[in-house]
């Protein structure tokens, strides 16, 4: 059975998982690992790649930010499949303030230190939280180094990839205000998904993996 590494997205961790049922496979939880000030998306996943062995044949899932990341794990690896969750598969797919915010830098002012102080605004940004998981979330963001935060919100926003690696499958909610499903080609769309739809959206997402992952 194909091992599945498991990223999960900016500001998170594999506690983001929580909801997905996965007990019946060998998973693997990707933590961050500290980048280098020139690291990309490309470069940062085959840091990835190494550190966690991921090899062919496997199957990586990827939650946002790490949706972006199992793409760019694809591009260098045969992988058996790629998932992606409330994420982007190339720049033909990403929102309109990508290029706003590349323009202004206007992320650049915030302090590296208040970074991951940013919990106020989850709730506008990603809606659908229950009490618990906003306290969740806050403990991640609590957790994320500021340093890996600065450097992912600039490696995102200066992701080019216009390669659609083979076996990808994509699902993703149609509230989501992160990545609006209008820009999205050929992806599963929940009704009333909103950027964290992993949390409560995870029976519909259970049910499309049942489909997806291998017996």
């Amino acid at each position: 059975m194909s091992r599945i590494f498991l990223i999960p997205g900016l500001g998170a961790d594999y506690r983001i998982y929580k909801n997905i049922d996965l007990e019946d496979y060998d998973v693997v939880n990707v933590s961050w690992i500290d980048p280098d000030d020139n690291d990309t998306l490309a470069s940062y996943a085959q840091k990835l790649i190494e550190k966690y062995q991921i090899g062919g044949g496997s199957i990586v899932i990827g939650n946002s930010l790490g949706g972006m990341l199992a793409i760019e794990i694809a591009k260098k690896i045969a992988l058996n499949k790629v998932i992606l969750i409330s994420s982007i598969k190339s720049i033909d797919e990403a929102p309109w303030y990508f290029d706003f915010f590349k323009t202004f830098h206007i992320y650049r002012a915030i302090p590296v230190k208040h970074l991951t102080l940013v919990e106020f605004v989850a709730e506008y940004t990603f809606g659908g939280m229950t009490e618990d998981d906003q306290r969740l979330f806050a403990d991640m963001l609590k957790n994320t180094s500021p340093v890996f935060m600065k450097w992912a919100v600039e490696a995102i926003l200066h992701w080019d990839n216009q390669i659609i690696p083979p076996n990808v499958h994509h699902i993703s909610g149609d509230k989501d205000k992160v990545f609006p499903y209008k820009n999205l080609k050929g992806a599963t769309i929940v009704k009333g998904g909103t950027h964290v739809m992993i949390f409560n959206k995870a029976t519909e997402i259970n049910n499309w993996l049942k489909n997806i992952l291998p017996l």
